[in-house]
């Protein structure tokens, strides 16, 4: 197994936070939109990121890294976790005008921001072959979900 220092465990840790932060924006836009197809959809994707935390987290503890043990978001993703955080904030504002493109348009902010924050780690030499296809997986599908969203709002 390969060896784990501190630059994984805090991707792996940030990774955790990013996900559970858009887990919750999704499912707080999935409550503000008005179209029946997109509150699916954004539910679908609220859980699809909370599965991802909980991957992450999975994967891991196999490297004996706890990232619910975390108490912050530390390390080189601190910034695009907080701009995350902030992007998922702006969305309560967003649903308040109860304007679907404009939660969409949010929830397309919080995806470009997650998805820095995962080609961030990606570009770690220190990430094991194990954890870098994990973070490359979630990244293809968050990817997809962006572009999905993407085209939504142009409708």
């Amino acid at each position: 197994m390969a060896t784990i220092t501190g630059e994984t465990a805090r991707a792996y840790n940030d990774l955790v936070e990013l996900n559970k932060t858009a887990a919750k924006g999704y499912q707080e836009a999935a409550e503000g939109i008005s179209s029946p197809d997109l509150k699916a959809k954004l539910s679908q994707f609220s859980q699809q990121r909370a599965k991802f935390a909980s991957e992450l987290s999975q994967h891991a503890q196999q490297f004996g890294i706890s990232p619910e043990q975390e108490g912050t978001v530390e390390g080189a993703l601190t910034d695009a976790a907080a701009a995350v955080h902030r992007g998922w904030i702006n969305l309560k504002s967003a649903i308040t005008g109860q304007d679907d493109s404009a939660i969409l348009g949010e929830c397309e902010t919080g995806d470009a921001t997650a998805l820095k924050g995962y080609e961030t780690a990606l570009r770690s030499n220190e990430l094991p072959a194990e954890a870098r296809n994990v973070i490359e997986q979630q990244h293809s599908e968050i990817l997809s979900t962006k572009n999905w969203i993407t085209e939504q709002k142009g409708r």
